[in-house]
């Protein structure tokens, strides 16, 4: 499972509720979720066996109480204090689930030169986030998402790897290409300012203290004759997939617009990742919950546009679970409107009934992806009915 760690201060505010550890505890249990220690900063730099800090660094650390949070493997919208604190604000009947929508016409257009991608990392997607406002506390949650991403459903960045970068310093169209190493050049966002080509780049990871927490990313693509790499319409690198980013499209505190590129080798992989993001931070755009589509088309090698595709996706789909199968599955004995009612409280609402109030359909929205059976819907309303009320 999956551990989010978040800083108790930080949670409570967003929940506008304050808990004792013990309630707070018994909150996490009924919303299926598990709170596996309660630490800081300093504490877990004391236990570390694997990071040694001076006397002075352990000092300079907080004393802020931390949450350790343990989330099913398959809820991606709960690994950032975003998704989370959303979840339980609507599983407290704080608030009701917002509507993710797009704003009309796509803004850009990222054209993959197919012929060249289908050689490495075939499949992108991509959005925009506009008018978005980032403290700190906000930009550092941005990019623990995209790390718990990367590890998760991402696997490693083998199947999908994340780009972000600030819209305002970069220039559309925009390209998807995959190049040989000695041909793309770029500042990197680490180690500093130096220009590498992409095959040096690598040797640098591959070789170097500095770039270490790259390293295993490496040999996803270096024996790969030509490497995936996004461009602004003045050639100027974006990012290096699925390894680093550029520095020119860096996201700061002051970046207002972003454009979020996901490479992948398994497209609906890349869509839920997307989708995942954008839910997540368009709480902070100007228009809350609303997401600026990027067209994307594929180019053969004659130059011919061969397909194409708005994202992101923001699937909302209806799925159905008879009320006798969910009552049997759970050990409750529920009427079909009280099922129905408490669809509100896990994002699976608004439910309807159907077929004489037998059937129940309820809409998944596009941050519940793991919603994939009748059983899946059966677990979630015993967690909305509520573990201690089941005998």
């Amino acid at each position: 499972m999956p551990t989010v760690a978040v800083e108790k201060e930080v949670l409570f505010a967003h929940l506008g509720r304050t808990y004792t550890d013990e309630a707070f505890d018994e909150l996490c249990f009924e919303f299926g979720v598990e709170l596996d220690e309660i630490t800081s900063e300093r504490e877990e730099a004391q236990k570390s066996e694997t990071v040694k800090l001076t006397e002075q660094q352990i000092a300079a650390l907080s004393d802020k109480v931390v949450y350790k949070i343990d989330v099913p493997a398959n809820r991606y919208d709960l690994l950032c204090i975003e998704g989370l604190s959303r979840a339980l604000h609507i599983f407290l009947g704080d608030q009701d689930a917002p509507e993710y929508k797009t704003t009309g016409a796509p803004e850009a257009v990222l054209t993959v030169k197919k012929a060249n991608t289908d050689t490495i990392r075939p499949f992108v997607v991509s959005a925009i986030l506009k008018d978005v406002t980032f403290t700190q506390e906000r930009y550092n949650s941005f990019i623990d998402l995209q790390d718990q991403l990367h590890r998760n459903l991402c696997r490693q960045r083998t199947l999908v790897a994340i780009g972000t970068h600030d819209l305002d310093t970069i220039e559309g169209p925009f390209t998807y290409d995959a190049r040989p190493g000695s041909d793309i050049n770029f500042v990197p966002l680490t180690p500093d300012d130096r220009s590498f080509s992409a095959k040096e780049l690598l040797e640098f990871y591959e070789t170097q203290a500095a770039g270490k927490h790259l390293k295993p990313y490496v040999p996803i693509i270096k024996d790969s004759p030509l490497y995936p790499v996004i461009l602004d319409a003045q050639e100027r690198v974006l990012s290096l997939p699925p390894i680093i980013n550029g520095s020119h499209s860096k996201i700061t505190l002051n970046t207002k617009n972003v454009f979020v590129e996901c490479t992948a080798t398994d497209l609906t992989k890349a869509n839920i990742v997307l989708d995942t993001v954008v839910t997540m931070f368009s709480e902070y755009c100007a228009q809350p919950f609303t997401v600026v589509p990027v067209t994307v088309q594929y180019e053969d090698a004659s130059g011919a546009i061969v397909d194409s595709y708005v994202t992101p996706k923001l699937f909302v789909r209806r799925e159905q679970a008879k009320v006798d199968f969910c009552n049997s599955m759970i050990g409750i004995n529920i009427t079909a409107a009280e099922m129905q009612s408490l669809c509100n409280k896990i994002q699976l609402g608004p439910a309807t009934l159907l077929e004489n109030d037998t059937v129940l359909e309820v809409t998944v929205p596009p941050t519940r992806s793991d919603i994939l059976h009748a059983v899946d819907i059966a677990e979630d309303i015993g967690i909305a009915y509520g573990y201690n009320n089941i005998v």
